[in-house]
């Protein structure tokens, strides 16, 4: 029987406290079940763990729900972990959420009351206080939020997390997106329908630390702006526009120098000073430029997002798993 929602949650070196989370999120997903009389499925992707997490987390019993292990050939990070979940899911509404803990699976039953009972097609998870945060990682993903949104037709919430719900219809949509450098975060919002923002507060982490490092989360970042927003163009183009207009006033501002109070032009140090303020300029824009480039080239290469080493399900009803599955 297919499912009527799909759990996608994407692990990564999570062998440490997988059993704890599936135990947990297994007794949240079957109490929903049963209260709606509706039947669910666990999907993990193991996105190239190297502590063993894909076979720990094919050894889970399926408690009252299905259960499948989508175990990728290496890391090809969040985005393609959770494209692999979208693509293996067998349930027409999906919902997304990480393996660490930190998202709270007793919300299961808040999104499953919005979808049904509001006609909800988008519920996401947005922190309700980043107080406990260091202040530069605070201040970057502002900055973030503001670059990416700048001129952007569609806005993407601030502290929106990757925990969230999609409806039949909505899951579609963002089934028929074919590009490969996905940001999830902004194409589960471009999809449109009607949509709503459940404050939450992240729970510590069951097992670990965090994989995200500062250069990760700019990798990301960058992934996203590129991905998903003109806005580094467009801003490329503004800064330009700005030295070229000052470049214009400085110019006119020394000839009325040398023409009017017979002030002598400055030489050497001005021209080295403006050739390094223009070429530096110049090389940034074509870093950004080069960055789209990349994107389109990843683009026209068609080649796989991920590539999956090994695929079980249990079936609720029995223990035993089957082996097989879609390919990539």
């Amino acid at each position: 029987m297919t499912p009527d929602l799909s759990i996608v949650v994407p692990l990564y070196n999570e062998a440490g406290g997988i059993d704890v989370f599936h135990r947990r999120l297994s007794a949240c997903a079957a109490r929903t079940a049963q209260a709606r009389g509706m039947r669910l499925e666990i999907v993990y992707v193991d996105d190239g763990s190297r502590d063993g997490t894909a076979l720990r987390a094919a050894e889970l019993a399926p408690l009252g729900v299905d259960v499948q292990v989508v175990a990728l050939s290496r890391n090809f990070g969040k985005e393609a972990a959770l494209m692999a979940g979208l693509d293996h899911a067998r349930g027409d509404a999906l919902l997304f959420m990480d393996g660490d803990g930190q998202h709270p699976p007793e919300m299961i039953d808040t999104f499953v009351g919005l979808w049904k009972d509001q006609g909800i097609d988008v519920a996401y998870a947005v922190k309700a206080d980043r107080s406990e945060e260091p202040t530069a990682r605070r201040l970057f993903v502002k900055a973030f939020y503001r670059l990416l949104n700048f001129g952007a037709p569609t806005r993407i919430p601030e502290d929106a997390a990757d925990f969230r719900l999609l409806s039949p219809r909505a899951a579609a949509a963002l089934r028929r997106l074919p590009e490969r450098n996905r940001f999830f975060k902004g194409l589960s919002i471009w999809v449109g329908f009607r949509q709503m923002a459940v404050p939450y507060k992240p729970e510590p982490r069951v097992h670990g630390t965090s994989s995200w490092s500062f250069w990760r989360l700019l990798g990301l970042s960058m992934e996203g702006l590129t991905s998903f927003s003109p806005a580094p163009l467009r801003l490329a183009a503004l800064i330009g526009a700005l030295i070229a207009g000052g470049a214009l006033f400085y110019g006119f501002w020394i000839t009325m120098e040398r023409f009017v109070w017979g002030i002598p032009l400055p030489g050497y140090p001005s021209v080295v000073v403006g050739v390094m303020v223009i070429g530096g300029i110049q090389l940034l824009v074509m870093g950004v430029m080069g960055e789209y480039l990349a994107r389109v080239l990843l683009e026209i290469k068609a080649r796989p997002v991920y590539l999956v080493a090994d695929h079980v399900l249990h079936p609720a009803a029995t223990a035993e798993p089957a082996r097989g599955g879609p390919p990539a």
